[in-house]
C-alpha cells in the first residue's frame, strides 16, 4: 500500500468495507503512533488511543472533504481522542492547580537539545496534566487559549503547566544520560 491508495481505500471504507478499513488502517499506523505516543503515558495507552482514534475516522470517514489531504484530517482526530481521553482521566484524577500568576521566564526551546526519541520518553514521565498542556503547546502549536478551551481549565492555569513541564523537563535533561548523547558533540 502507498499514498496512492488513499482515495481507494477511502471510498472503500466509506462503503464500510473492512479490507479498505484495515489498509488505511496499517498505512496511518505509524504515523497515528507517533502522534499519540506524545500524549500517553506508554505504548500500551498509545495503543488504546489510535485504536480509539481510528474507530473515529472509520465513524466519521463520511465527513471528510476529499479535495483537502488525508493525513491532517487524521491528525486532528487522533489529537483530539488523545485530548478525550485526557478529559476522562481528569474525571478520575486531581487536576494540578498551580499559581495562575507564574509568567513563563524561560523562552529557550528545549526541543532544539535533545533527540526526539529521548523527548518522547521524558515528556512521558510528566504528569498527565503538565504532559497534555506540553504537548498542545510546545509541538502542537495552540495558543493557552485555545488549550485552556479545549482541556476546560484557565488560561493561567495552562499557562502554570507549561512552565512546569518545563521546568520539570529541564530538570530531567540536566540529570539523564541523554546529556552525553553523541550527536550533540
Amino acid at each position: 500500500m502507498n499514498e496512492l491508495d488513499i482515495p481507494v481505500l477511502i471510498s472503500g471504507c466509506k462503503r464500510k468495507d473492512r479490507k479498505s478499513q484495515k489498509g488505511l488502517y496499517q498505512l496511518f499506523y505509524g504515523h497515528s503512533m507517533k502522534m499519540c505516543m506524545r500524549y500517553a503515558k506508554d505504548k500500551e495507552e498509545a495503543i488504546e488511543l489510535v485504536n480509539d482514534g481510528f474507530m473515529r475516522v472509520f465513524t466519521n470517514i463520511h465527513k471528510y472533504e476529499e479535495s483537502r489531504p488525508f493525513k491532517p484530517w487524521l491528525s486532528t482526530i487522533m489529537i483530539n481522542t488523545s485530548i478525550d481521553h485526557y478529559r476522562k482521566q481528569i474525571k478520575r484524577i486531581e487536576m494540578e492547580e498551580l499559581n495562575a500568576k507564574h509568567e513563563i521566564e524561560d523562552k529557550e526551546n528545549i526541543l532544539s537539545h535533545i533527540h526526539y526519541e529521548d523527548l518522547i520518553r521524558m515528556v512521558q514521565q510528566l504528569s498527565i496534566a503538565y504532559r497534555t498542556v506540553f504537548n498542545l503547546f510546545a509541538i502542537d502549536g495552540y495558543s493557552h487559549e485555545e488549550i485552556a478551551s479545549m482541556l476546560s481549565i484557565s488560561v493561567g492555569t495552562s499557562k502554570s503547566n507549561l512552565f512546569k513541564a518545563r521546568e520539570q523537563l529541564k530538570k530531567m535533561l540536566k540529570t539523564a544520560p541523554i546529556n552525553n548523547h553523541p550527536s550533540w558533540s
